[in-house]
């Protein structure tokens, strides 16, 4: 036997070696050696149905045969792999496609920086240039938000937990109550109040960043009127809207982009996690082309060129957004799970369903019971996780490519696992 199928057996090397900030290896606590579509196999041959789907890094699934077909063409013919912010032919294909796919029928004119490959990065890159266009330091975010783990993206974090990894304080930002963060309707008011009063204490800010739907934060949903209203307040006040969009976007609710169906246009938008198709690291900042105040090199990074990403990139837009196919299914899908969650919160006692497209949730008033199912789960061959401040949302991620089929598979197991629980 070889070293390193020697390796591949034993498990103890991840705790030996590892660091003991892993995460995921200790939900599930397996060895995975390949994937397809909506599944993974782990080595000793156990299938497992994937509600997760790399954290909404894999919308086309696993080793998605289109995006997988151009890649090896592109290495095979020896394509640029490392190009920093040189101009390259993979680029010009994704911008080309960008431009011709997906700003031009939303009427979108956005200018398109490539930050460093993940959705911090864009984080920090756009509350950077929201705070070099307009001069001002503040930034206003939400009750249970999350942007990232460095430190300019746990600035505008809810979470207290991520929050005390900073070590330092994280300041020039103030939060306000999400929509249905208050049992008022109106949860918008306290902020106009505040950036209207003299007397508030409030300095107007930047810039306001927010996500349309609080993947991490439990799957809150916000309205279309509340964010059409926070739209608006923003724009009366001259404060930058910044959208991120790095988990709900490439079509995770349905459309293109998450805030399509409030018909705003953020001032910014971050993008990263599916954008590049096929799971590559990859991040876009978008943004209103007067607000382009970047020197050369402001803000750069060394793999801010990942070109196999662009090009998985441009192949997925170009496959799956060239037409309204993929969002019509992922709407239908989400409708599927959506009631059969609700009818699942009808039988059990103390649980509530949420979600949009396909991110949906399963609230549980006992927060220790999310984490219970999602441990059942997977020991019956699903992956799913929790999210809220409490742990106490299961969420449900799957690939946008995943068929009916798979979704009631899925769903069977995970109605097993909260009856098994929540009955005992």
């Amino acid at each position: 036997m070889t070293v390193t199928a020697q390796v591949g057996r034993n498990s103890t090397v991840f705790e030996e070696l590892e660091s003991n900030v892993r995460g995921y290896c200790r939900s599930w606590p397996t060895v995975f050696e390949t994937a397809s579509g909506a599944w993974l196999r782990d080595e000793n041959g156990k299938d497992y149905l994937d509600f997760f789907a790399g954290a909404g890094a894999l919308n086309y699934g696993h080793n998605n045969p289109v995006l997988k077909k151009a890649l090896i063409d592109y290495l095979a013919g020896d394509g640029i792999t490392h190009g920093l912010d040189m101009s390259t032919v993979a680029k010009r294909g994704l911008l080309e496609t960008l431009r011709d796919t997906v700003f031009a029928p939303r009427g979108l004119e956005y200018k398109v920086q490539f930050p460093g490959p993940t959705g911090a990065n864009a984080v920090e890159a756009a509350l950077k240039l929201a705070r070099k266009v307009t001069g001002r330091q503040g930034i206003l975010n939400f009750t249970n938000a999350f942007h990232g783990m460095s430190l300019g993206a746990l600035s505008v974090t809810g979470n207290a937990a991520k929050r005390a990894g900073a070590g330092v304080p994280l300041v020039h930002v103030t939060p306000m109550p999400y929509d249905g963060y208050l049992d008022d309707a109106d949860n918008l008011c306290w902020m106009r109040r505040a950036l209207d009063d003299s007397g508030s204490g409030l300095d107007k800010p930047a810039a306001v960043i927010v996500e349309t739907v609080q993947g991490e934060g439990g799957v809150n949903v916000a309205r279309v009127e509340w964010l059409q209203q926070l739209a608006d307040l923003c724009a009366a006040r001259g404060i930058m809207l910044i959208v991120d969009d790095v988990q709900m976007g490439c079509g995770r609710t349905g459309p293109f982009f998450s805030f399509e169906l409030a018909g705003i246009t953020p001032d910014i938008v971050t993008l990263s996690k599916s954008i590049g198709g096929y799971g590559l690291p990859m991040a876009l900042v978008l943004f209103k082309p007067e607000l382009d105040r970047w020197a050369p090199g402001e803000h750069n990074g060394t793999f801010r060129g990942n070109n196999p990403a662009f090009v998985t990139a441009r192949v997925a837009l170009e496959h799956y957004w060239s037409d309204g196919t993929l969002e019509a299914a992922t709407l239908t899908k989400g409708r599927r799970i959506g009631r059969a969650l609700s009818d699942l919160s009808t039988g059990v006692p103390g649980i509530a369903t949420r979600g949009r497209g396909l991110v949906q949730g399963v609230v549980f008033e006992d927060a220790s019971q999310a984490g219970k199912v999602c441990q059942l789960a997977f020991d019956r061959g699903l992956l799913v996780e929790t999210s809220g401040a409490d742990g106490e949302v299961v969420k449900l991620l799957p690939p946008l490519t995943i068929t009916d089929e798979e979704i009631d598979h899925g769903l069977v197991i995970l109605s097993g696992a909260v009856g098994a629980i929540c009955a005992g």
